[in-house]
């Protein structure tokens, strides 16, 4: 009798550990390093938004994305449940908080609608512990560009990152091509201590408001 326990004990803890190797990212702070490649000797501006650093907060259905750059700041906060999306611009003294809808969130990221993603599951490496699985995501204009993501870490909230957001895990390291230029972003950081309500509110005052439609020139 107790070989049969040890056994069937056996079977179930080997049965039972893709399961546990597999944890849902729902709270927490994921960080990036950015680097921009111009690609050229002769220095652009791009140049000059090296040491770039883009944090992500995530909060259930909330998301808030910081770009910190040395030319200025740009946040995106999502709250899903109110199908609410605010843009924080700060570049010096100009401060613009831009309000999107839903429809408004989707044409400003169009670019990366229908983006098909082709595998190779003999490429992988190991980024902050996490073994990481190759990924080629082709936009509809024909443009490719790496993704390095990890299976065992899948986001539950997706929106702070529309350019990965079908893939089967989380991002760590993808690039994306931009006419000259290509921008890497690489994780420095997870965390997964609880995010603070606070972060996902808007400010009250300082800020331009403005309308999507207004940053386009219409209306």
């Amino acid at each position: 009798m107790k070989s049969i326990f040890y056994s069937l004990l056996i079977v179930f803890t080997i049965s039972s550990i893709p399961s546990f190797a597999q944890k849902k990212f729902s709270e927490g702070t994921i960080s990036y390093d950015v680097v921009i490649n111009t690609n050229s000797d002769k220095p652009k501006n791009a140049d000059y938004l090296d040491g770039t650093t883009v944090v992500n907060y995530i909060k259930g259905n909330k998301s808030r994305s910081e770009m910190v750059s040395p030319l200025g700041n740009l946040v995106t906060i999502h709250d899903s449940s109110k199908n609410s999306i605010v843009i924080l611009k700060e570049f010096g003294e100009q401060k613009y908080m831009i309000t999107l809808t839903p429809a408004d969130w989707k044409d400003a990221n169009k670019k990366y609608e229908g983006i098909s993603f082709t595998y190779d599951p003999s490429a992988e490496k190991v980024l902050q512990g996490y073994t990481c699985k190759k990924a080629i995501g082709t936009l509809q204009d024909g443009t490719t560009y790496t993704v390095w993501y990890t299976p065992d870490l899948v986001p539950e909230n997706k929106n702070f990152q529309y350019e990965t957001r079908s893939l089967p895990g989380l991002a760590l390291e993808y690039e994306i091509n931009s006419k000259d230029q290509k921008v890497t972003y690489k994780v420095s950081k997870i965390n997964f201590s609880p995010v603070t309500a606070s972060k996902f509110d808007l400010p009250k005052s300082g800020y331009r408001v403005m309308t999507y439609a207004e940053t386009k020139g219409k209306n």
